[in-house]
């Protein structure tokens, strides 16, 4: 492999000049600057890394540790995240937390250990003693999506209140009263907020959440089906689910599909977090859309003003709420059979030789 002082022979100028090029120097004539990049091309030289990171102390490296990598969302706001680094000439390493603050720990660890120039991190708890220790280093730190509260450390998050009122109230004009959640983990900022915001919508509709209408989730999808399995178990079924992730949506899903039961025929749903792919199931799911890319853009521009000494804010984006078929459709026929009723009503429409209408 060519070595600087390889190029500066071919360029004929010291190895000073070859570093000022390599640097963007503005101090280095036109006509140097030519033959020199004309010499990095022909010997296809790569400057060292680590070799730069010593001179300089950076690494041009960002970490990125999030809650998640299966679920949709993480991956959209991974790749912004990507991209807009790449865009400043950042790479960006990559852990999985898998939900769970041991492994988020280990990467943040291993991450400190590369020299990373800088932090964003989705958190799987609001309570890590590792973030907060790094929160008072002088190590960049953002949090993204998911915060720590009462950190001094800049978060770049999604306010969903709008949304969920919205939603709230589009079920509320379809005729549904009978409104069941299924809730993320209390243990996190984004599990607490959706469903304190669910509650407020509720009650400024005059409904309210009996306990049997409140199952927890874990942002899974096994979870989201066994929450739906409790809900249709009920002497009164609900009729309309909010859960507040998208895997969970997936699995409610599932298991009213696996009972012979119909979206939204026997049982309204509606998802946080919009996923492409919501438009192809059957039907095409309600959801409560995040702007992904534009939280993962604003996240490193946020990160990179705290890596070159500039103070950074935290940013609020709002969410909004896409209406799809799966909660009904307004003007259509009265929702809100569920359970027994709505397989007993299956069962006579089979016996008379008919097919009930699918919305």
């Amino acid at each position: 492999m060519a070595g600087i002082k390889d190029v500066a022979a071919r360029a004929g100028v010291s190895v000073a000049t070859v570093s000022r090029v390599l640097n963007d120097h503005p101090a280095v004539r036109p006509s140097t600057r030519e033959r020199v990049l004309d010499a990095v091309v022909a010997l296809d030289y790569r400057p060292n890394a680590v070799a730069r990171s010593l001179r300089t102390h950076q690494t041009r490296t960002l970490g990125l540790v999030i809650s998640d990598v299966l679920n949709p969302f993480f991956t959209a706001v991974a790749r912004a995240v990507e991209d807009e680094a790449r865009a400043h000439g950042y790479s960006v390493i990559i852990g999985n937390a898998d939900e769970q603050p041991g492994l988020q720990d280990h990467h943040i660890r291993t991450l400190l250990d590369r020299r990373i120039d800088g932090l964003l991190v989705s958190p799987t708890d609001d309570s890590s003693p590792l973030l907060a220790e790094v929160g008072r280093s002088a190590l960049p730190l953002v949090f993204l999506d998911r915060w720590i509260p009462g950190a001094d450390v800049p978060v770049i998050r999604t306010d969903g209140h709008a949304a969920v009122r919205a939603l709230v109230g589009h079920l509320h004009r379809l005729g549904h009263r009978r409104i069941a959640i299924i809730s993320g983990p209390t243990t996190t900022t984004t599990g607490t907020e959706r469903t304190e915001a669910f509650r407020a919508a509720l009650r400024a509709h005059g409904l309210a959440l009996p306990a049997h209408y409140q199952e927890q989730g874990d942002f899974r999808a096994e979870s989201g089906r066994r929450a739906t399995a409790r809900f249709l178990d009920l002497p009164e079924p609900p009729d309309a689910v909010f859960a507040t992730d998208n895997l969970m949506a997936l699995g409610a899903m599932d298991e009213i599909r696996a009972r012979g039961l119909r979206v939204p025929r026997d049982l309204a749903l509606a998802a946080f977090d919009d996923i492409p792919w919501f438009l192809h199931t059957d039907p095409p799911l309600t959801a409560i859309a995040q702007p992904t890319e534009e939280l993962g853009h604003r996240a490193v521009r946020a990160l990179l003003e705290l890596v070159e000494g500039r103070e950074a804010c935290s940013v609020t984006l709002s969410a909004r709420l896409v209406a799809r078929r799966s909660c009904g459709e307004p003007g259509g026929a009265p929702l809100g059979a569920s359970g027994a009723a709505a397989q007993q009503d299956g069962r006579d429409r089979t016996r008379h030789g008919t097919k009930g209408t699918h919305r």
